[in-house]
């Protein structure tokens, strides 16, 4: 008899509607400071989807695949440490064919108010490391942003790098609890009615 061959399956390719990227660092020691309100944030929205917890591994990210508007969306916290945020981002990106227009950022913001958040379709970093490696590496600054308000220190009072590696308080809180709503906004139907609908808003 002659041996039967079986031919290999090729695997399918996946592909994406959108990834969400909330930015923080990982470990223990980080979990409630300023700088992780974008890991907050998508773990609120990861709940809200019905996603649960962020379990799968790849590209040096915590991701998870969920549907909303009757889009495929990853939501992913890079596991890279904040300053190199973008190699996590351009990985997925690539591997699930979603151009950056697609790629909606969360981080948190010292120029914004407690509380506040603001919509951004494009533009530059502003001094955030973690958004300075994004467009570094996806060779682009055309992606949306959900930028989430922690105040500032003031002035004489504590460095930078302590306050946003202090504790989140209540009132920035709040701006992590609109974050995911401004995300899907920007989904469903587009940066300009995000934009309209909550920036400047506050809980």
């Amino acid at each position: 008899m002659f041996p039967i061959f079986r031919r290999r399956k090729t695997p399918a390719v996946q592909t994406a509607d959108f990834i969400i990227a909330g930015l923080g660092n990982p470990g223990k020691q980080y979990e409630t400071t300023r700088h992780n309100a974008g890991f907050m944030a998508l773990d609120l929205l990861a709940q809200q989807l019905g996603a649960g917890r962020l379990t799968k591994t790849r590209f040096r990210s915590i991701y998870g695949l969920c549907e909303a508007a009757g889009r495929t969306i990853v939501l992913m916290k890079p596991q890279t440490f904040m300053n190199l945020s973008g190699e996590a981002v351009r990985d997925m990106a690539a591997a699930f064919s979603v151009p950056p227009e697609r790629v909606i950022v969360i981080f948190d913001d010292i120029s914004l108010p407690c509380g506040r958040i603001r919509v951004r379709r494009s533009g530059s970093a502003g001094g955030h490391n973690g958004i300075k490696n994004i467009i570094y590496q996806l060779q682009s600054d055309a992606f949306p942003r959900v930028k989430i308000g922690v105040g500032s220190p003031r002035e004489g009072q504590e460095d930078m790098r302590d306050f946003v590696l202090d504790t989140l308080d209540s009132e920035a809180y709040s701006g992590v609890r609109l974050a995911p709503d401004a995300a899907l906004c920007i989904v469903e139907h587009g940066v300009d009615a995000a934009m309209q609908q909550f920036n400047g808003k506050t809980l």
